[in-house]
């Protein structure tokens, strides 16, 4: 499973960090900016899959992002603004946005608009991609069908699957599970986990490493 990473670029850091927190929650990787400078800067040396674009901004005008991105990169920008009048959503849209909301923001209609301009159905799941992993009496369902686990993976996976979507650290499962000895011995037992899901590519699509942190299953 690809990450969506964005570039948040708000000057008002208290709400930068609510939505960054709010995004992160949601599964996308989040850089937060607070200036027009730093954005571009961002945006030369990173790859982002869009961008959420505050117009204003403490040195330039947020419409310089876009002016500048014009005729040059193609990214979805959502702006954000205090203005609701239709010059700014013209402008806006002139210059290359993509959608514009009005500030407060109601964040889950901003991951709604996110997964739109990413061309995704969030909310509108096959049962299959809703009970990707299940727990069950017989064991884990993977797709329809239990797999083939010893105790010690069941337990892990258990873990993880109830903590789906969110970093699970090393620390945490082995203080948890009392039959893992060590980090080798648990990052062994993820190796055999990844096998029989086959996710053992080097895109691993459902089971991710933190690297230096801990685990992280995704279940669509």
């Amino acid at each position: 499973m690809d990450i969506t990473k964005i570039l948040l670029i708000e000057d008002d850091e208290m709400a930068s960090a609510l939505i960054c927190e709010f995004l992160i929650d949601c599964g996308f990787e989040v850089d937060p900016v607070f200036t027009v400078t730093d954005a571009l800067s961002y945006i030369n040396h990173h790859h982002y899959t869009l961008i959420i674009l505050d117009i204003n901004l403490p040195d330039f005008n947020g419409f310089e992002v876009l002016k500048n991105m014009k005729n040059r990169i193609s990214l979805p920008v959502i702006v954000t603004s205090a203005y609701s009048d239709t010059k700014h959503k013209v402008t806006a849209f002139k210059y290359g946005a993509s959608d514009y909301m009005v500030k407060p923001l109601d964040l889950e209609e901003l991951e709604a608009r996110i997964w739109v301009q990413l061309g995704k159905k969030h909310n509108i799941q096959t049962e299959e991609e809703k009970h990707l992993f299940q727990i069950t009496d017989n064991g884990i369902v993977f797709k329809g069908k239990i797999i083939d686990l010893t105790t010690i993976e069941f337990d892990i996976l258990s873990q993880l699957i109830r903590h789906k979507n969110n970093t699970v650290t090393r620390e945490t499962l082995i203080s948890t599970l009392s039959t893992i000895s060590s980090h080798r011995s648990l990052d062994n037992h993820i190796k055999n986990i990844r096998k029989k899901i086959n996710d053992n590519g080097n895109q691993t699509r459902y089971l991710k490493t933190e690297y230096g942190v801990g685990y992280k299953l995704f279940t669509s």
